[in-house]
């Protein structure tokens, strides 16, 4: 019995405690938020309501894609490439044993030219209810086939009416009526840090829209094309992007999306758009003459660094110096001197050379433009007459030319246009004009006179060098007798080479 009444006595203490501690323990939970406390449950059936967000409502651009979205086509291209068959190596050719044994006939297999079929997507945009669509150049370049995807699955065969490789801008027709548009927007207004969208087709990936904002404006000596004034934006641009539209927060086309700037292949925050008002002027040119005419000044032009800005009295940094007024030009007409600095053209502000460069080319051949410059700290504005570009500057953008004449003191001489991916390749300071050496044949004078490739010919017998178009004119010039006084830099440094024939 004794037994029992212990075991009874401990089973009741164990009881107490096992209460107890469940007890102690809800106490802690409620205290600590591990249970769910009544005060702050809602009331059964009770929606709970979200925090209200602090801060300006975030800007909706739904209705902006779905009415600029139609207006954007997948442009797909095909072109055949030749090339030759895979080379033997050399030291197989010329064996006899090699030749004897498998036969001419295998040889010249490997020498016949062999073609290819080769596809490109890209992206375009509908500005002309007729059918007429903007792309980049180097979307449909030697194309032999193109097909335009409309955002409603049709599809199109694409006729190119224009293309111009100076400003990668190329027009592409289809024949369809009644396309929706979108309607063009003044890109000299857009400001830095304005939302824009890029929409296009990359990666294959039709119609798709990515938003950013309006990093720079004026982007030049990017080395991309010969007339950059590129909009920079951090709007996502990869590879199928390009020709596709840039839009602003109004829906109205402000760009067309050209390329990006990328180490890896991709997107790396840093892309770039043709501003609409060059691509709107380029297209009317190429759709009614076929040709884009560029209007023309006549000035040799440079970047105004700091110290020449002190030089010439001026605050800042801005405008461009002239060099020379082209004889015969209309700046030579207008009074324009060597020594001028260009601030401002057409009642826009000259910040720098490609921005001048720009400008003239965009404006109206026959049009009279006042232009204001500095000259000799006092400033003044002229009225110029603008014309058309001279066909030998238009078209030796971008050639190749050697030294006229097998005899001559440049003979052995391939040069080309100092571009500015060029200039900076070679460390030269923007605004630096010239041709770039890009071969000196072996035994030559100009080998011997110890002429070099990278060289930048400035001056031929005193005589400035902007372009091939003035290589050629001054080399052709040149007789069997005659000697020649350059003036190049290399590398940044400048000296006078004597050429003998």
């Amino acid at each position: 019995m004794s037994l029992d009444r212990r075991s009874f006595k401990v089973g009741i203490i164990a009881g107490v405690f096992l209460v107890t501690g469940v007890a102690v323990g809800i106490v802690f939970s409620s205290r600590l938020g591990w249970l769910p406390s009544a005060v702050s449950s809602p009331t059964e059936g009770a929606a709970t309501t979200a925090p209200a967000l602090s801060g300006p409502t975030p800007p909706n651009f739904v209705p902006i894609v779905k009415a600029v979205m139609p207006a954007v086509v997948n442009i797909s291209t095909r072109r055949t490439v030749r090339s030759q068959g895979g080379d033997v190596p050399s030291q197989f050719q010329d064996d006899p044993f090699f030749r004897q044994f498998f036969g001419e006939e295998f040889f010249h297999r490997f020498q016949m030219p062999r073609e290819r079929r080769e596809s490109s997507l890209g992206s375009g945009v509908i500005v002309d209810s007729a059918g007429y669509i903007v792309t980049n150049n180097h979307v449909v370049a030697k194309a032999d086939e193109i097909k335009v995807l409309l955002n409603d699955k049709r599809e199109f065969s694409g006729k190119v009416v224009g293309t111009d490789p100076k400003s990668d801008i190329a027009i592409v027709k289809i024949n369809a009526r009644d396309l929706p548009v979108i309607p063009w927007g003044d890109s000299d207004k857009l400001d830095v840090g304005e939302y824009v969208l890029a929409i296009g087709n990359p990666f294959g990936l039709n119609q798709t829209v990515t938003q950013g904002i309006v990093s720079a404006v004026g982007r030049a000596n990017v080395g991309i094309a010969d007339y950059e004034d590129f909009i920079q934006t951090d709007a996502a641009i990869n590879p199928g992007n390009s020709g596709g539209a840039l839009v602003n927060a109004r829906g109205q086309l402000v760009g067309i999306n050209t390329a990006i700037f990328s180490r890896s292949g991709g997107y790396m925050g840093i892309g770039f758009a043709v501003p609409s008002n060059m691509t709107r002027s380029v297209m009317d040119s190429l759709i009614k003459t076929g040709k884009v005419v560029r209007g023309w000044l006549g000035v040799s032009i440079q970047e105004v660094t700091p110290d020449l800005a002190k030089q010439f009295g001026m605050k800042e940094a801005r405008g461009a110096l002239v060099n020379e007024a082209i004889l015969d030009s209309p700046a030579a007409a207008a009074g324009i001197q060597s020594g001028d600095i260009i601030t401002a053209f057409n009642g826009k502000a000259v910040d720098s050379p490609s921005t001048l460069r720009n400008s003239v080319a965009q404006t109206v051949v026959g049009k009279s433009v006042k232009v204001e410059v500095l000259r000799e700290k006092k400033s003044m504005t002229v009225d110029v007459k603008i014309s058309e570009q001279p066909k030998d500057i238009a078209q030796s953008e971008g050639e190749t030319a050697q030294g006229d004449g097998k005899d001559t003191a440049l003979a052995g001489v391939e040069a080309r246009n100092l571009t500015p991916d060029i200039a900076r390749q070679l460390g030269l300071p923007p605004g630096t004009m010239g041709v770039v050496i890009a071969g000196v044949e072996q035994g030559s004078a100009a080998e011997e006179a110890g002429l070099q490739e990278g060289d930048v010919i400035m001056q031929i017998n005193h005589q400035p060098v902007r372009n091939i178009g003035d290589f050629k004119r001054l080399s052709g010039k040149l007789s069997k007798k005659d000697s020649s006084l350059l003036l190049i830099n290399r590398q940044g440094r400048k000296l006078f080479l004597a050429l003998r024939p």
